[in-house]
């Protein structure tokens, strides 16, 4: 059933997008003082959003250093509410449409999923090559008239379309272009776009062995000049139909057998590894929290939150004998259960 512009905005609706939204930051002073006068902020917002009042708000900005530089752009808890009633109408629309290998922000997907996917295929030995692409810039590339026109095609409801419009036109990159990383809708616009990658890839290029996590895809073949024709043909679709390009360095064509880079790790048939440059970046962060931590301008829990997160993830690749040699270079204990005293 195509969802309506009344049933998003109606109160019950309202009332459950503010309840998932709270669990994102349920202590930060923007959910608590919208909590504070719930049914009355709730009430405002229905009757802005009814009658074509609402505006989106400004948002808050900042940098986050991972594998890449991100500037996230943050909206207000309000806003958050608008974006989780949207989210929470489409994603059944389109989760239906979507194929079965692509996996960033889907129930049951996501990157364990996605690895587990693609050891399988490492391990048959079918295909001894594979195209590794990224998207240069996606986010901020994304052509609002397009996305627009995709959602447009299967939503039928005008109103819930200008809706959606609103949240996209709320921030630009460049005019016309660029969606926030930091909305839970960007996280859906962003699969719904290239959704249509997905079904060319599949349906017209006539790829077996095609995955996709956000912008970040792989394509297995048997020989490199068949791999190199599909990039050149990806290429063509994404530029004349998206308005996209492959990131000029991340766009390669090379045998599975040196390990797929994918995800943070470098994948082989029988084990993973961490990626030099994601190990990289894990030391330099403990070098800066420590001074962070010295200085008193860090929280001993949140560096060992920090600790034991890197240490789960780390986990998932063999990682015994780097996790020693760090301990020594860093001066650190991957213990699950350490002092101040000791991280130090």
């Amino acid at each position: 059933m195509n969802p309506t512009f009344n049933s998003v905005c109606s109160f019950e609706s309202l009332l459950r997008a503010y309840r998932r939204a709270r669990r994102a930051s349920p202590k930060s002073h923007d959910t608590l003082a919208f909590g504070w006068h719930l049914e009355k902020n709730l009430l405002q917002l229905r009757d802005e959003l009814m009658n074509g009042q609402y505006r989106h708000g400004a948002y808050r900005e900042f940098v986050v250093e991972d594998a890449k530089k991100r500037h996230i752009k943050a909206a207000s808890f309000r806003d958050r509410v608008v974006h989780h009633a949207i989210c929470s109408a489409l994603e059944p629309i389109f989760e239906r449409r979507f194929i079965g290998d692509s996996y960033a922000c889907r129930a049951g997907k996501g990157t364990h999923a996605a690895l587990r996917r693609l050891e399988v295929w490492l391990r048959r030995g079918d295909d001894p090559y594979v195209l590794s692409c990224d998207i240069s810039k996606y986010f901020a590339s994304i052509n609002h008239e397009n996305l627009m026109m995709l959602i447009a095609s299967r939503v039928s409801d005008s109103q819930l379309v200008s809706l959606c419009r609103s949240v996209v036109e709320s921030t630009e990159d460049a005019p016309g272009r660029g969606i926030p990383i930091g909305n839970l809708t960007s996280q859906l616009f962003a699969n719904v776009y290239l959704d249509a990658l997905d079904h060319h890839a599949k349906r017209v290029l006539g790829i077996r062995r095609y995955i996709r996590y956000m912008d970040d895809f792989l394509i297995f073949g048997k020989d490199t000049a068949s791999l190199h024709e599909t990039k050149a043909r990806i290429v063509a679709f994404l530029g004349s139909r998206l308005g996209l390009v492959l990131h000029p360095k991340k766009a390669n064509v090379f045998p599975v057998v040196v390990g797929v880079p994918f995800l943070g790790y470098r994948v082989f048939r029988s084990h993973r590894l961490l990626r030099k440059s994601t190990v990289m970046r894990f030391a330099r962060r403990v070098r800066q929290y420590k001074l962070l931590l010295a200085s008193g301008d860090m929280e001993p829990e949140a560096f060992f939150a920090g600790m034991r997160s890197w240490s789960a993830y780390a986990d998932d690749a063999a990682s015994s004998g780097l996790k020693r040699s760090l301990a020594g270079r860093l001066g650190i204990s991957f213990a699950p259960f350490i002092s101040f005293q000791t991280a130090l």
